[in-house]
């Protein structure tokens, strides 16, 4: 199993978490960055877990535009540990503070995430993008100026015909814990084809429903993946084996 979607550097104890993650049948984690901090922690894990991690760089969107000073920074660390980057995220579009942003800071965020497009087409890398409801359509959009650019849009919510061009393009789709207990989560695995869909934890993002009070790590892959058996059906070894390849295919 691969979580596809991880904050690994908000965790403690990692060397013993990595050693019974492994043990309980975790392959690798794809583990996002929120900004230059937490790139810098996420590359530093990388070294110490080469074969275990995927790592990636960016800039969490639901925060206050990057100022030039760090994009600077950002792409002259891109392009000094390349070798260690296998994607770019996490990058997007903010939603859930719309609403405290300025119209010129929601410009901003456009110009940005149009910037990280236009770095992963540069750099031969796919996005982890964090993009929902209103703005998972206005990262579509901005996505297909560069159709060569393949990216990951996690925890996906959006409007069915969104999610069907989302699809369309040839883009991939993840779904959390939520699935085992969110109708709206359920419908969405329902509409993405097997061979787009990806399992995520988002961890340590807490749960409800079952997880209530349960530490969100890799391990609730399992509870993720017997929903899936149950909507997608056949065999459980075979949506194991499918998750597993996606993964690596977008993010190679």
């Amino acid at each position: 199993m691969i979580d596809s979607h991880i904050h690994l550097y908000q965790y403690d104890n990692i060397e013993k978490r990595i050693d019974r993650w492994k043990k309980e049948g975790i392959e690798k984690v794809v583990a996002v960055s929120n900004d230059l901090k937490s790139s810098y922690e996420t590359l530093k894990l990388k070294q110490q877990y080469p074969d275990f991690i995927i790592a990636g760089v960016g800039y969490h969107p639901e925060q206050l535009p990057i100022k030039s000073s760090e994009i600077i920074e950002f792409k002259n660390l891109i392009k000094s540990e390349r070798k260690l980057i296998s994607f770019i995220g996490e990058v997007g579009l903010p939603y859930y503070h719309l609403d405290k942003l300025t119209d010129d800071e929601q410009r901003l965020h456009i110009e940005q995430f149009s910037y990280w497009v236009d770095i992963a087409k540069e750099e031969k890398l796919p996005l982890a993008i964090h993009a929902v409801h209103s703005q998972a359509e206005q990262a579509l959009t901005i996505l297909k100026q560069l159709p060569e650019v393949q990216a990951h849009f996690h925890w996906l919510k959006a409007p069915e015909q969104v999610v069907k061009r989302i699809v369309a393009a040839g883009h991939f789709i993840s779904v959390t814990p939520e699935i085992c207990y969110r109708e709206r989560d359920q419908k969405l695995a329902k509409m993405v084809p097997i061979t787009q869909l990806l399992i995520e934890t988002d961890g340590p993002w807490s749960y409800n429903g079952p997880f209530e009070g349960t530490e969100t790590t890799p391990l609730l892959l399992n509870d993720i993946l017997n929903k899936l058996k149950e909507i997608k059906g056949g065999p459980f070894s075979q949506i194991v084996q499918q998750t597993v390849s996606n993964t690596k295919k977008i993010y190679r």
